[in-house]
């Protein structure tokens, strides 16, 4: 019997050589903990008929000494990253049996490394939602309480790793979603830094703000898998190369506290609590806390809900029953685009369409959405100033734990919340990383989680300070 729940990447890369058990029967334990957990939480849309197949390849490159540290690795991927050859709907209607022409970049790196992928994670649709509630396939619920949602818009692949049906994942994060959904489980998500890893074959929703990342249970794990995925990509004009970590020196980090956009209405007393002690938990281990400023931070949900609309109505508009996935024949073709738009795409994504379409519309895209973008820069100044002083922002990765599935579903306000303390690290386009950092304990204990924010390119920062905070060896 493997024990899955205390594995991490290089542990079993060692077990893996040392051959205390094959890829194949590692592959084997996933797919019989999946079988045993996913018909009520429901984290996986598909599981891969080839992972045994997949398992064994990896085993040949063991024997023969040609694999690496993630050689037969079992992952589980977001359905709305491309894998060649395999069904990838974003969590829609609208994809429900759109088979993928070719492998994302991050999926290529990784086939390369010889992971076993082993399915493909639920999702709220076209990555729009904070619960995973938005699925055209249904609910995901959270491990820790079935009755509450994982987070979103990665909820299926934060909860497969919370639940043991798989050892890392893939999720995407266009304004917290690998990192609020990390929190809701009591995983750990990274957000890369805004170009590190590239887009191709990511299925778009807000192109100027979408990254993917890792989910995982440590932080060592989230940093290979990083480092496995991140470079530039000739496919992706916005990728940029990253730091070399070598750079980061033994000398004691400070941690900015922006209070005046933390201590707001709309956070649970528990989050709080948790906040504070985790600070202290810092303070032990040797960092410095300061009071920082973040002057324009409290309009960053506002101008994330202008800009983001806005480029979801553009992205969303190749979907018009012609090009891809679902088509549904009309008496002329103004007909086919209303009724494929229709049948295919869920409300959330109609409501965000349409909102985007408004603030890009003649008589307010100076009212609206240049304005956003104009503050948007504004928030960013901010952010460069304050990592002037400090190396470190931190903040509660989400105001309250995981919340009753349907308690938020008939208030897109309230839901929108969620992401308060996490979309401005998108809009500024900085790395970002969710810590468990505790629980709120009640009729079941719900994770909390912590977010660190760090300067441009600076992951190794995050990664530092994320094992200091969780009791991790500094070196993988």
């Amino acid at each position: 019997m493997i024990d899955l729940k205390n594995l991490t990447i290089s542990k079993t890369h060692n077990h893996l050589k040392k051959g205390d058990f094959s890829a194949v029967e590692l592959a084997q334990s996933y797919l019989e903990a999946i079988k045993n957990t996913d018909s009520e939480i429901k984290d996986y849309l598909e599981i891969f008929t080839d992972v045994v197949k997949q398992a064994e390849e990896a085993d040949k490159k063991i024997s023969e000494k040609t694999g690496g540290l993630l050689t037969g690795i079992p992952l589980a991927v977001k359905d709305n990253i491309l894998i060649k050859g395999r069904k990838s709907s974003a969590g829609s209607k609208m994809l429900a049996d759109y088979v993928a022409p070719y492998d994302s970049t991050v999926v290529k790196k990784l086939k390369d490394a010889g992971v076993v992928f082993l399915g493909r994670t639920n999702m709220d649709e076209f990555a729009m939602g904070g619960s995973t509630e938005n699925s055209a396939f249904g609910p995901t619920k959270n491990p820790h309480d079935l009755s509450r949602v994982p987070g979103g818009s990665s909820g299926g692949s934060a909860a497969a790793v919370a639940e043991g049906g798989a050892l890392a994942s893939l999720g995407s994060d266009t304004g917290g979603s690998i990192r609020q959904p990390a929190s809701f489980c009591g995983v750990v998500g990274l957000k890369p830094t805004y170009g590190t890893v590239s887009r191709y074959g990511l299925i778009a929703m807000g192109s100027s703000l979408d990254q993917i990342g890792p989910i995982a249970k440590t932080v060592s794990d989230t940093e290979i898998l990083f480092n496995a995925i991140k470079g530039r990509d000739a496919m992706d004009a916005t990728t940029i190369e990253s730091l070399d970590a070598s750079r980061l020196t033994g000398s004691k980090l400070t941690i900015g506290i922006p209070k005046d956009f933390i201590y707001t209405d709309g956070i649970d007393e528990s989050a709080l609590k948790n906040f504070n002690e985790s600070l202290e938990r810092f303070k032990s281990a040797g960092y410095e806390i300061k009071n920082i400023e973040l002057p324009n931070a409290k309009y960053s949900l506002a101008v994330y809900y202008t800009i983001m609309p806005a480029e979801v109505s553009s992205n969303m508009a190749r979907f018009d029953g012609l090009r891809f996935g679902l088509h549904i024949s009309g008496d002329k073709l103004t007909d086919d685009y209303f009724l494929t738009r229709e049948a295919g795409l869920g409300k959330e994504v109609r409501r965000r369409i349409l909102l985007g379409a408004f603030v890009l519309s003649s008589g307010y895209y100076d009212a609206y959405y240049n304005k956003a973008k104009f503050i948007k820069n504004l928030i960013k100044n901010d952010y460069v100033k304050a990592f002037k002083n400090v190396d470190i922002i931190a903040t509660p990765t989400a105001p309250t734990p995981a919340f009753k599935i349907g308690e938020k579903s008939g208030n897109p306000l309230e839901m929108y919340l969620s992401d308060m303390f996490t979309t401005p690290a998108n809009l500024v386009g900085i790395p970002a990383i969710s810590l468990p950092s505790g629980f709120k304990i009640g009729e079941t204990k719900l994770p909390l989680g912590i977010q660190l924010m760090s300067n441009f390119g600076r992951e190794d920062i995050l990664f530092k300070a994320g094992k200091d905070f969780l009791g991790e060896m500094t070196k993988i």
